[in-house]
């Protein structure tokens, strides 16, 4: 049977919901930095972020194999890696075309990686996990208020809704008043997701999962844009938390809340959906971060 990438994503992030872990609710992303490359430096990006990050290591450094080898080190014997995936295009030449230009077709792939954590690796002399120190509950609200406030295009934004919610129709934000959440984490996490859904308006990213959403009550094709789109928002949040140093509470969510992501990532037709969802989560909270992509 053919590997399918897709699939074994899929399959990973459903086992760890059903021990109860919501790779994009760790902790350890405040704690420790977002899981990075020891070799290049580079933060991992999208999925990548919840693959490693769920998987509770308290240093965020990984390498392949042959990286181990070329810094002078080796992986211990009897360690298992840890997948990663890289996503990108490339340029196919086509024969019998009339002109360079149309000589040229673009496509999409999509690439299975294996990595090792520092502590399986031997021979290699790594940091001391530099542990993100815990900011004050009013520092990291103070960050988060810091993010807010300079997101470029802002959409409008409204306290006193009786549910938090994205007009996409008035390109607003809609909150109840603080008061009415258990903490103002609470609070800025909640925002964090509408502003996550309002970084796809069409004046910003033109996200197609919010263009094309239809709400709760949708059905059929429809619904699995909804989820789509909030679980983008859901990753997006994740992020912009950790970057202002919130710790978000896995012990919160509910066991409804759990089932509804395993049912959803089960159904036949959302693989592939968890790492596209997981890549516009990183657009999105680069853009209200105001991070220009990488080169």
């Amino acid at each position: 049977m053919k590997y399918d990438i897709y699939t074994e994503v899929t399959s990973r992030i459903i086992s760890q919901l059903e021990q109860g872990v919501i790779p994009w609710k760790s902790p350890y992303f405040s704690k420790i930095g977002f899981p990075r490359n020891f070799s290049t430096g580079r933060p991992y990006h999208g999925i990548n972020v919840f693959l490693l990050g769920s998987l509770r290591y308290t240093s965020p450094f990984f390498l392949t194999f042959i990286q181990a080898k070329e810094l002078g080190g080796n992986v211990r014997k009897g360690e298992r890696g840890s997948l990663v995936v890289k996503y990108g295009t490339y340029t196919k030449q086509t024969e019998g075309t009339a002109s360079a230009g149309e000589s040229e077709e673009h496509r999409k792939f999509l690439r299975a990686y294996t990595v090792f954590h520092a502590s399986q690796v031997e021979g290699i002399t790594f940091p001391e996990p530099e542990n993100v120190p815990e900011l004050p509950a009013n520092a990291a609200c103070d960050r988060a208020r810091a993010i807010v406030a300079a997101m470029p295009k802002a959409p409008a934004m409204h306290e006193g809704s009786a549910v938090p919610c994205y007009r996409r129709s008035t390109d607003s934000v809609h909150m109840p008043e603080r008061r009415f959440f258990t903490s103002e984490e609470v609070f800025f996490s909640t925002l964090f997701h509408e502003l996550t859904h309002a970084s796809g308006h069409e004046s910003r990213l033109a996200r197609p999962s919010l263009l094309e959403n239809k709400g709760i009550d949708a059905e059929g094709e429809a619904r699995k844009t909804y989820a789509e789109e909030e679980l983008v928002a859901e990753m997006g949040a994740s992020f912009l938390c950790a970057h202002a140093g919130i710790i978000e509470a896995e012990l919160e969510n509910s066991a409804a809340y759990l089932q509804g992501w395993i049912d959803a990532l089960k159904s036949n037709d959302a693989k592939g959906w968890i790492i596209r969802a997981a890549s516009q989560a990183q657009k999105a909270a680069d853009f209200i971060l105001n991070i220009q992509p990488e080169a």
